[in-house]
């Protein structure tokens, strides 16, 4: 074979292989997408992705999750609801010398109440011997009059607001027992009417003025649903005039010289009693007394 024709054959040999590995080098083979399975993995991993991003704020969320989960509300969720006379535990109840006594033998005895009589009369006594009871943590009833109440609305509400207990009084501070019973029931049912108005409350304790309702008055503050009471300790704070001098110590002195368990402590609204009120109560505390709750008292006397 002559050198031409080898020369021929080595040059036909080179172009086919240079025309075969030019295909695999191509531009539009590197531009080649990838295989059609791969990409509906993609997609949901996409699509995965898109849908469980919102979860952590659905889950981690208070608002979001309130007590639904146990398909029912939460007690911890709920508002705590205002005290009431309802949730007050009835641990005591007043015998028929007006003391105040536990129900069970293991409830605390040496216990006081504190009661005024004759109000509302100014904001600038209720307002002292209000801080004065707050201090001490101790409650207290208050027996208002009728007239008064019609004069000065205000000053119920002022007691009641600041957390006196509300006692019937009467409404024109006279003598019960000697009355006839259509006065006495008009006396008496007057007050629960237009405490009502004013408070939306109408009063569990009834005290006569005096002490002297007799088995009218009795009868009459029981159909209303009231504990019937006189007192069984003085202040005699009644009995002391703006001249008189030292009224703290008669006061103290008259209350300490009458003082056992459930004494039921008769005051009233007036300057020296105000005045006489925190050295009273530190006494008695003193003294291992305590003040009774008068919410806590049954309404019925056993």
């Amino acid at each position: 074979m002559g050198k031409a024709t080898i020369t021929l054959l080595l040059a036909a040999c080179l172009l086919s292989a240079c025309s075969n590995s030019g295909n695999t080098g191509s531009p539009a083979a590197e531009k080649t997408p990838q295989p059609a399975a791969t990409q509906p993995a993609a997609a949901a991993t996409a699509t995965a992705e898109s849908t469980a991003s919102p979860a952590p704020d659905t889950t981690t969320s208070p608002e979001a999750t309130p007590a639904a989960s146990s398909g029912t509300d939460s007690p911890a969720a709920q508002p705590t609801p205002a005290a009431s006379d309802a949730e007050v535990p009835l641990l005591y109840h007043m015998n028929k010398n007006y003391d105040i006594v536990p129900n069970d033998p293991a409830t605390n005895k040496k216990v006081v109440l504190l009661t005024f009589d004759d109000g509302p009369k100014e904001a600038e006594l209720i307002n002292p011997l209000m801080d004065t009871l707050d201090k001490h943590k101790a409650k207290a009833i208050f027996f208002v009059n009728g007239y008064r109440v019609k004069e000065h609305p205000e000053l119920l509400e002022l007691i009641h607001n600041r957390g006196g207990v509300l006692g019937n009084h009467s409404w024109d501070h006279i003598v019960l027992k000697d009355k006839p019973e259509a006065e006495v029931k008009k006396q008496i049912e007057d007050v629960q009417k237009i405490v009502k108005e004013i408070t939306g409350e109408t009063p569990h304790f009834f005290r006569p003025p005096h002490g002297a309702g007799g088995d009218v008055g009795k009868k009459i503050a029981a159909a209303n649903g009231m504990l019937y009471m006189t007192w069984s300790n003085g202040s005699l704070d009644w009995e002391m005039k703006a001249k008189d001098t030292d009224k703290t110590s008669k006061l103290i002195s008259n209350v300490t010289d009458q003082l056992h368990s459930g004494s039921n402590i008769l005051m009233h609204e007036l300057p020296w009693t105000v005045e006489a009120l925190d050295t009273l109560l530190t006494t008695l505390e003193g003294k291992g007394y305590s003040f009774v709750d008068p919410r806590s008292i049954e309404l019925k006397m056993r």
